[in-house]
């Protein structure tokens, strides 16, 4: 009796199963964003096997890195003598990490680097797609958007840059941060940001929405951990050229070269080098950042003003806070790649390989706009184009500014929605890093004082 009952048991079980695994691919076939998201990375894995195996590697920066890397293995912690090819070392301590790792792996062999940044740019597409997925803007089909640039394909498998891990740090933080891993989202960041600063363009907004949707200790506490993870990365380079490693891997002022400008070939080269247009494109910068927090990001708390007072009110006030607050994930997404695209928008110079910056945020920032669907297709088909041309010329960087302008309209006219989600979502939105963290740094930070 009792073998009867434990083999009934154990064939409802099997059947349990068979029934789970039935019903998988009907659940996938009722969300055609997920099913799009799987067939774009199978499809998207053949193209990149195709262009590492036929197309030709483009020899660029790749020397440089190897250079510099072993510079460092070497034992040189001067960053004034960590040179290659292109010239000096300007990324801060990450960069030196990641890519001595890939020397390691691939002996410094571009072949085995390319299968490597393949297998990357897979992993960051599908973070993207897991970002998209989450967040109900794009229609299914609309997704494939995300895989139909030549030049990302050509930055990615066959320039090996720095910014494509830069940038997949990145969307794996705001990815985290989506999931309410506030800490652990905040540590992602700063390794990014160790790896090239043009992730920094993301900061302004990112802060912001931590004020929203953490409380003060929460806010502190994250940025702690995000300014540890950038001391014990440079602490090599701190503790012997700490002027040298600053001033270098943290250079703000520098100046590019006006033949690699994709965004400004049009300004003549004296004053696209001037002072004077680097002031005003920062003071653009800053006043479009103002502007659009004011009026977009914080509008529901009643302009940046007003939210930043209430915050500090909460903090001297020993009444309940309504802090923090869970938000929806459409208003972090869209933030953070309004807030990057601005910054993108004033950048004194544009390389190539910066497109990967903020292509993928394009098609999420032109759904939100209130452009028809047709006109957003094309303008996204347009940016692509002048990104193309090689080498850029007036009437390539003219038109690029116009559909930046074009877009930024869009996303000044959008409809601005309540950012904070509903009660029934804050378990959701539980940060478990949070409690654990806080007591890390507390003790990692009196450590340090002692």
């Amino acid at each position: 009796m009792a073998v009867k009952n434990s083999a009934s048991a154990q064939a409802k079980r099997s059947r349990k199963k068979a029934d789970a695994s039935s019903s998988l691919i009907p659940k996938l076939m009722k969300n055609p964003k997920t099913t799009m998201a799987v067939a774009l990375l199978i499809i998207d894995s053949l193209l990149v096997s195709f262009i590492i195996a036929y197309v030709p590697y483009t020899k660029i920066d790749w020397d440089a890195y190897m250079s510099q890397v072993s510079g460092f293995l070497g034992g040189e912690r001067d960053y004034k003598n960590l040179k290659g090819d292109t010239g000096p070392l300007v990324y801060p301590a990450g960069f030196l990490y990641v890519y001595s790792a890939i020397q390691y792996v691939t002996g410094g062999q571009v072949f085995p680097a390319q299968i490597l940044f393949g297998i990357l740019y897979i992993i960051n597409l599908g973070i993207v797609l897991l970002i998209y997925v989450k967040t109900d803007v794009l229609p299914w089909w609309a997704l494939s958007l995300l895989c139909l640039s030549k030049r990302v394909h050509s930055i990615f498998v066959l320039r090996l840059f720095n910014d494509c891990f830069a940038m997949t740090f990145l969307h794996a933080a705001m990815a985290s941060i989506l999931y309410g891993w506030w800490h652990f989202g905040l540590i992602i960041f700063s390794a990014a940001v160790s790896i090239k600063m043009n992730v920094l363009l993301f900061a302004p907004s990112l802060f912001i929405l931590m004020l929203k949707a953490m409380n003060i200790s929460g806010v502190i506490s994250a940025l702690a951990g995000a300014a540890l993870v950038q001391i014990v990365l440079g602490l090599p380079f701190l503790v012997s050229y700490p002027v040298e490693y600053i001033s270098r891997a943290f250079n703000l002022g520098r100046i590019f070269i006006h033949f690699w400008s994709v965004n400004f070939k049009f300004v003549s080269e004296p004053i696209f080098v001037s002072k004077e247009f680097a002031i005003s494109l920062l003071i653009a910068h800053l006043v479009l950042l103002l502007v659009f927090a004011h009026y977009k990001w914080c509008k529901h708390e009643g302009g940046l003003f007003k939210f930043l007072y209430s915050r500090i009110q909460c903090c001297l006030s020993s009444s309940s806070s309504p802090w923090p607050k869970p938000l929806k994930k459409e208003h972090i997404v869209a933030t953070m790649f309004a807030g990057n695209f601005i910054g993108i928008i004033c950048a004194r110079s544009l390389h190539y390989q910066f497109y990967s910056w903020y292509f993928y945020s394009l098609p999420y920032l032109l759904w939100t706009t209130p452009f028809p669907t047709l006109l957003r297709v094309l303008i996204f088909i347009g940016v692509e184009l002048c990104w193309n041309v090689f080498p850029s010329n007036l009437y390539s960087s003219l038109l690029l500014l116009c559909l930046h302008l074009l877009i930024l309209s869009g996303l000044w006219y959008s409809t601005t929605e309540n950012p904070y989600a509903s009660e029934k979502s804050i378990g959701r939105f539980f940060d478990p890093f949070a409690h654990e963290y806080h007591g890390v740094i507390s003790l990692v930070c009196n450590a340090m004082l002692v």
